[in-house]
């Protein structure tokens, strides 16, 4: 089993930054491909951005050149720099973690959610 714990999340402008981070703690926790999804009301679930053990990243169109997911594998803990942020990018950002080389569309591990929120 992994554990995933995420902090970070907050109200904040647009145009404003914040840093989500995810602590990834029990068995093998630092084999796993990582990254971060996003939930807002009424829409599904995307794939906001991965990374691999290695340090290969993927990211959503949406987010490029905004976004930047980062890893420390000594401490079990995944990040995402948001940077300019948008009112679009309000939703529930959940951490998860994969048993595959990459993040997949269903990652297997989940952590609770944490909100950003991105006022006009």
């Amino acid at each position: 089993q992994v554990q995933l714990v995420e902090s970070g999340g907050g109200l904040v402008q647009a145009g404003d930054s914040l840093r989500l981070s995810c602590a990834a703690s029990g068995r093998a926790s630092s084999m796993y491909a990582m990254g971060w999804f996003r939930q807002a009301p009424g829409k599904q679930r995307e794939r906001v951005a991965g990374i691999t053990i290695g340090g290969s990243t993927t990211s959503a169109d949406s987010v490029k050149g905004r976004f930047t997911i980062s890893r420390d594998n000594a401490k079990n803990t995944v990040y995402l720099q948001m940077n300019n942020l948008k009112p679009e990018d309000t939703a529930v950002y959940y951490c998860a973690a994969d048993m595959r080389v990459v993040l997949t569309t269903s990652p297997g591990y989940w952590g609770q959610g944490t909100q950003v929120t991105v006022s006009s």
